[in-house]
Formats: C-alpha cells, structure tokens, sequence
C-alpha cells in the first residue's frame, strides 16, 4: 500500500497590522489624572523599601472549576465568571493569617496598624489611565459578591462615574497585570500600604506533576507567577513567602465548589 501523504504543515499565524499612533512627534499637556498617578507612585518608592517575590502557581483545577459553572453561574447571578474573583477570595483569607501584609505604617506616631478588614483596592486600565476602586470587605465576601463588586466598580470607572468614596480606603491592591499578556510584574506598593499582589497571565506549560498512578510526571497545567511587592521596613522576606505559599496552596486546592453550586 502506497504511504499516506504526509499531513501539510499548519499555516503560521499572522502578525496583528501595527498601525502608527497618532501621538507619534506631538507634545501635549499632560492630564490631571496623569500627574496624579505619578506624583502617587514617586511617593509611594521614595516613601518605601519595596521589594518583590514571585511564586508559580498552578491553578489547572480553578480554570476547569470557572469553565464548569461560568454559564450557570452568569445565568444566576447576572455577572460573568473571570478568574480573578478566585485571586482575589484567596489573597484576602490569606491576609486573614497574614495580617502584617494587611497594615499600616504610621510614620509620625511610630505605630504600625494591623487592619482587622480587608479592603482590597482592585487596578483597572482606563483611557485616563491606571485607577484603584476598592472592594470595601473583600474578606466578607463570596465569589459572587467579589464578581459582582469587581463588574460595578471596573463599569464605573470606564464609564467615568466612578466617586472618590470609590477609589478611597483599600487596605491592600491587587493587579492583573496579566491581562495584557504580562507574565509577571515588580507592581508598585501604593502609598499607606505595605502590599501589592500583581496576577500574571495564564499559561498553559508542560510541568512536572506527581500522579497517583503513575507518579512523577509531565502534563499540561495552567500556570501562573503571583508577585507580592511589599514595604521591607514591615514585612520580611519571609514573611512575604508564607503569604505567598498560603495564597497558592488555597488557589491549587482550589476548594471552591460549594460557593459555585458544583
């Protein structure tokens, strides 16, 4: 029998059209928000001893868990189901043990304030740039109160309705900076605060895994690097590393079924 014919080669993707920015040679006024934001961030490294870590986490169980109950989930609570109410839920029961990277440091007294509510301030892109709602009692909530929350605030700001009450209180912030394709960040801590968690993109790698049966071995998961920049002069390095290590063994537990009706 003549062999099969050899299977043609798949087409190699396209590259997206770069089209110039109209912005390209002009100097323009910078904008109030943008001198805000700025003036923000000089503060808070001139301010701070930042530092980051970094953990990879697989988190293969909470996409297959999203995928199963996102149709269900949208149909009864009338929001959709990202990932990132489950970064979210586990950031803030880990800053419930961790309670040094949910604090303040206040400078002029010489006391530090340990938060007993975790108000965590979420970072959304808009067109006027990078703005900081807050979740006020993140740590009350299920996630679906954090998906609603998350889908009314990110709504007001891109609709320009979001109020300074909004944008006041956080305790904590956490970035998606994944969301643009950014495997991980060294985020900024934002002023009054001691911690930042940045979420890097979702990718799906070859990892070494230990399997009941087989025992070590590789397969496919979604993985992803959670980067916590902190204020040295509060949190220590190792401290920095158990918050992290307790945010990824919730996330890979990923025990959050009964929250999502499975």
């Amino acid at each position: 029998a003549a062999p099969a014919p050899a299977a043609a080669p798949a087409a190699a993707p396209k590259a997206a059209a770069v089209e110039a920015s109209p912005l390209r040679g002009q100097t323009v006024k910078m904008t109030r928000m943008r001198k805000v934001i700025g003036e923000n961030m000089m503060k808070a490294l001139h301010g701070q001893a930042q530092l980051t870590s970094v953990v990879e986490v697989d988190i293969t169980k909470i996409m297959r868990m999203r995928n199963k109950a996102k149709d269900a989930f949208a149909a009864r609570e009338g929001v959709k189901l990202s990932p990132m109410p489950f970064f979210v839920k586990a950031a803030v029961q880990a800053l419930k043990a961790h309670p040094v990277v949910n604090a303040r440091i206040n400078d002029e007294e010489g006391t530090i304030t340990y938060f007993d509510s975790e108000n965590v301030g979420i970072a959304v892109d808009s067109e006027k740039g990078l703005m900081t709602p807050v979740i006020k009692g993140a740590g009350d909530l299920n996630i679906a109160g954090i998906s609603k929350k998350t889908a009314e605030l990110a709504g007001k700001v891109r609709s320009g309705k979001i109020s300074p009450d909004d944008l006041a209180g956080a305790t904590f912030t956490i970035s998606n900076t994944g969301s643009r394709g950014a495997l991980f960040d060294t985020v900024i801590v934002p002023p009054n605060q001691v911690g930042i968690l940045g979420i890097g993109a979702t990718v799906k790698r070859p990892v070494v895994i230990n399997h009941p049966e087989l025992g070590e071995t590789i397969a496919v998961r979604d993985m992803t690097y959670l980067a916590l920049s902190y204020d040295h002069r509060l949190v220590d390095g190792a401290d920095a590393a158990r918050y992290l290590t307790t945010v990824k063994q919730l996330l890979e537990a990923a025990e959050f079924e009964a929250e999502l009706g499975l």
